[in-house]
């Protein structure tokens, strides 16, 4: 019996931990993307006048609620000079001083499409930190997120927005 042995090279991606310092002039979360495709994995849910739930009394809520960044979460990433992959990530302390810094600067209208164009009639209405995998709120919507997850529900009074959120043009938030 003739065997082939096959060696393979498995090279483990190099892997970063992304920090905030808040003495730089470009620091924390700029905006909120709404997205396509999440880096974090990690789909909105919308809340309308058909959605089954016995709070969602309104006409429209127009509501999005899902998370905007995953403490301790590998997020690939690729080099655009060298074409390396390699991951990144936030450590829970980092996701909640990312959270604090975007409300204290008052970003809460900041949006974006695909991280391209500026987009208007958005607004963060409520911002938490997952303190409870079991009981936390995130849970009613059908989470099943770590401690330190940083939760958003987005207001949206974009007609255009909305529509294209309700034909899942856009699944899910990115930070910039």
């Amino acid at each position: 019996n003739d065997f082939t042995l096959c060696i393979f090279n498995i090279m483990e991606r190099k892997t970063l931990e992304l920090l905030i310092d808040e003495e730089q002039m470009l620091s924390g979360v700029e905006a909120v993307s709404l997205v396509a495709f999440p880096a974090i994995e990690e789909n909105f849910v919308f809340l309308s006048a058909d959605t089954p739930l016995e709070f969602a009394t309104d006409e429209e809520q127009r509501l999005l609620i899902g998370p905007a960044l995953i403490p301790n979460k590998n997020i690939m990433r690729i080099d655009e000079t060298t074409g390396d992959e390699y991951d990144v990530f936030f450590s829970e302390e980092t996701v909640r001083q990312a959270m604090e810094l975007f409300m204290r600067e008052q970003r809460t209208n900041e949006h974006t499409i695909e991280h391209q164009a500026k987009v208007q009639g958005l607004t963060v209405v409520e911002s938490w930190t997952i303190a409870d995998q079991t009981h936390d709120k995130a849970r009613l919507y059908g989470f099943d997120l770590p401690q330190g997850t940083w939760m958003l529900t987005v207001k949206v009074n974009n007609a255009g927005v909305w529509d294209a959120v309700k034909k899942k043009t856009y699944r899910g938030f990115s930070i910039e």
